[in-house]
């Protein structure tokens, strides 16, 4: 495990990490717990803070006569009055007879870390991501544990009275008690259940894309039913065959603030650790850390997403922060919500995306990937670049076909460039808009060069064909950049066919 360096965890981040305004929790009903001080029901636990005005009485979750509780579930503590983060003290979770299987100790750096996916560089070291380990949001606190817990066991958790200012603690290990459920799901079984109030076969969407088996060969569906999950996801490359499929866009979420800073080039600087350094870098050097800040990150090919909303946190100005990373082929995206501000989705392979919404602000659509987006909206939240492609001359790029650029009042008229690409680097980009509606804050001029002319960038190939306004009234775009073009009706119909643009690839 890494050293964390002082610009990850300055001393005054050592406390829990406050969430009020960024995360939302799960429903009471999803997540198990309420905050009334009625009788308690067969397996809840509460606690009296006797001499602690500040925390008069709270709910413990899992807890009680709790049986049946996923290996990855988190620990939720929720009190009548608001929790303060306290900067030191520990949280321990202790096997029936004593023995600590698992320790967050809020002054020490290195509970801040832990494996995710099994996650491993590009020399096979495992790599180790920060994290939060403890939310706060109100009178609830989440617990994210370091590690899996095993099946068919008994635990018990103690709290040190320093982790939360005003609440007493637990100590005694009769107060907050549980059982995990008594085995895993059926060896090879081809669909899992996520589900955030402890009903599926896994608490966690991490949970059940780790029980996939390495080597996997064959089809697994992972169903995520209605809730809102705080985690990081990352899929390993011999994980593949998934498809993640949530309950619909409007009910099933995965959010957490994973950033440049968090995981990436800003918090790992000169590092030396050689778990650090990513796997399969399509670009050398340029991608030696940049691969662990996706709120959702894909290494595995064949892989599909669909009916779900994948935000990123990261408040805007924070950095570079994707919602979703593919590092593979074959990657498709089906009715999918994607939010960030910068990075938002990032393909570096094969990609088809239909039917979807892509917000953001800068670059939010880029990587080195030959992608087809179809019917999708892509919604600028402040003026900046709706794509940055960076393929290579053997591959095309991104192409838009039937979607529409729409944006919040943040993005004033004429302050969003279709595209953007600096050719002395990427002299091959590519990114094609077919028959696209655009509402005023596209440029007129559409496209930029960085850091050269257009005589720098006779193979960029910048294009567009039938682009209209919202209402569908055709768009002058005469003042476009001199080296960007407007299709045939021949090149629009052969550009409009994915399989063309990817490479013989039809998707379903």
């Amino acid at each position: 495990m890494r050293r964390p360096t002082a610009s990850l965890h300055p001393p005054a981040a050592l406390s829990v990490v406050l969430i009020a305004a960024l995360l939302s929790t799960p429903s009471a009903a999803e997540a198990g717990y309420v905050t009334q001080t009625s009788a308690p029901s067969a397996g809840t636990a509460y606690v009296t803070q006797a001499g602690a005005p500040s925390v008069a009485s709270g709910r413990l979750s899992p807890g009680g006569r709790g049986r049946g509780v996923c290996v990855d579930t988190p620990l939720r503590l929720t009190a009548d009055r608001p929790l303060q983060a306290g900067a030191s003290g520990r949280i321990e979770v202790h096997r029936a007879d004593g023995t600590v299987v698992d320790t967050i100790d809020l002054a020490d750096p290195r509970s801040y870390h832990r494996t995710i996916g099994d996650a491993v560089s590009d020399t096979g070291v495992p790599h180790s991501f920060a994290y939060h380990p403890v939310l706060v949001d109100g009178n609830t606190a989440t617990i994210r544990l370091r590690r899996r817990l095993d099946y068919g066991r008994a635990y018990y958790v103690t709290v040190d009275p320093e982790v939360f200012p005003g609440f007493p603690g637990i100590q005694d290990p009769a107060t907050w008690r549980f059982r995990t459920r008594a085995a895993p799901p059926r060896a090879g079984s081809r669909r899992l259940t996520v589900a955030a109030d402890g009903t599926g076969d896994f608490c966690t969407v991490q949970g059940a894309i780790d029980f996939v088996p390495e080597g996997n060969t064959r089809p697994v569906l992972i169903d995520v039913r209605p809730g809102t999950y705080q985690e990081i996801d990352y899929v390993r490359a011999d994980r593949p065959h998934l498809t993640v499929r949530g309950a619909g866009r409007d009910r099933t979420v995965i959010e957490y603030d994973n950033n440049n800073k968090l995981n990436g080039d800003t918090s790992l600087a000169g590092s030396t650790d050689p778990g650090d350094v990513c796997p399969r870098q399509v670009l050398p050097g340029h991608d030696k850390f940049n691969c662990w800040r996706s709120l959702f990150g894909v290494e595995a090919g064949d892989f599909r997403l669909r009916d779900i909303t994948l935000r990123n946190t990261t408040p805007y100005g924070g950095s570079q922060a994707e919602a979703f990373r593919g590092n593979a082929d074959r990657i498709t995206l089906r009715r999918v919500t994607l939010e960030s501000f910068q990075d938002t989705l990032r393909l570096q392979g094969r990609g088809f995306v239909t039917d979807s919404l892509i917000a953001g602000d800068v670059d939010f659509v880029w990587g080195t990937g030959s992608v087809f987006v179809r019917r999708t909206e892509l919604r600028s939240l402040h003026g900046g670049y709706v794509t940055q492609a960076r393929n290579d001359a053997a591959h095309s790029g991104y192409v838009f076909v039937d979607d529409r650029l729409t944006r919040r009042p943040e993005a004033p008229d004429a302050s969003v460039y279709l595209g953007r690409v600096d050719p002395t680097v990427y002299p091959a980009s590519q990114v094609v808009f077919v028959r696209t509606a655009m509402d005023a804050h596209v440029r007129p001029d559409g496209w930029q060069l960085n850091n050269a002319g257009c005589d720098k960038a006779p193979d960029v190939r910048f294009w567009e064909y039938g682009s209209t306004d919202l209402a569908g009234t055709p768009l002058d775009t005469g003042a476009r950049l001199p080296c960007s073009r407007r299709l045939t009706d021949a090149e629009a119909a052969w550009w409009s066919d994915p399989a063309h643009v990817l490479g013989g690839w039809r998707p379903r």
